[in-house]
């Protein structure tokens, strides 16, 4: 039972619940929460026990690792977090073809073993695997050669990403940033660009709910939407079982955050929070260092019981 006497869901893994009242969450208010992260199990820097730590350090309460289309850090990740004041949420990011673009959804509160989960995961991390590959040999047609190796011995994990090819031909001097290298070599019409061939949105939506998680779009600002593309988008997410949008990003706006949250509020959507951190190379997104939700949005976390200021089972 919860504080207010009625039942508690428990969230696979995370050791938080849902509490059906609303003493959990006027406590979760106070929690400093980043619902989007990245280990070296995908693209990011830092082992997932790192990140715990530097989590932890930033003065981070709950934190959700979320890899790009694994969830393989997530041990390593929870055994970290036993030891420290702070909550793990077990999570992952889904690549989702959508119209014939890219898009992510985080999956929050997931069971990170669940079959038809790992299933999923499995097919779209072979198709990185080709996709790693045919990006070498687009750039060695395109004069540029060692990108696959490259990218392959800066991978800490089994994943290789755009990433790592962006932060290979930096180091090699073919562009200034990341940045750069995506609008000269590995965007839309460039030498270097595959076309994703990724997870149908209804797809990722059931494997997250399936699996026990929420299911958010992630970043909804970044993606090269028209206002009325983007709320077709959200629509069709909500239809399949999608709770939140990621009001809160590393890479959105102020005025974004108060967009995306006029969208949650029109599609009866609950806002989340997530720096998307990928290591300390990007000083300028923090892991914790976010503003807090509009007025009137709804937490992803508004059912996540709290105990003393902390998430707690």
């Amino acid at each position: 039972m919860d504080a207010t006497g009625g039942a508690a869901t428990r969230f696979p893994g995370t050791g938080i619940e849902a509490a059906p009242g609303p003493l959990g969450y006027n406590a979760a208010m106070s929690l400093n929460y980043d619902l989007h992260t990245h280990s070296a199990a995908s693209d990011g820097t830092l082992s997932p026990a790192e990140l715990v730590r530097q989590a932890a350090g930033s003065g981070v309460d709950v934190l959700a690792l979320t890899d790009h289309d694994t969830t393989e850090g997530i041990a390593e990740a929870r055994a970290a977090a036993e030891t420290r004041e702070l909550k793990l949420i077990p999570g992952v990011e889904i690549s989702v073809t959508w119209e014939r673009l890219t898009v992510h959804v985080l999956g929050l509160g997931i069971d990170p073993a669940h079959p038809g989960l790992l299933e999923g995961l499995s097919g779209l991390r072979a198709f990185r695997d080709w996709r790693a590959e045919e990006i070498g040999r687009r750039l060695e047609r395109a004069g540029i050669g060692g990108g696959f190796e490259g990218a392959r011995a800066l991978a800490k994990g089994p994943l290789i990403s755009r990433t790592h090819f962006a932060r290979y031909l930096v180091a090699k001097g073919h562009a200034p940033d990341v940045r750069g290298v995506f609008s000269r070599f590995l965007g839309n019409g460039k030498p270097g660009h595959v076309p994703g061939d990724w997870a149908r949105l209804e797809q990722a939506v059931a494997w997250i709910r399936d699996a026990g998680g929420q299911a958010v779009i992630a970043q909804p600002a970044r993606y090269p939407l028209n206002r009325r593309k983007l709320r077709r988008l959200i629509e069709e997410f909500a239809e399949c079982g999608g709770e939140g949008i990621e009001v809160i990003s590393g890479s959105h706006s102020r005025d974004d955050c108060f967009v995306m949250a006029r969208h949650a509020r029109d599609f009866d959507l609950r806002g989340s929070a997530g720096s998307d951190y990928h290591g300390p190379e990007n000083p300028w997104i923090g892991l914790g260092r976010l503003p807090p939700l509009p007025d009137g949005c709804e937490p992803i976390w508004r059912d996540w019981s709290c105990v003393g200021g902390k998430a707690s089972a």
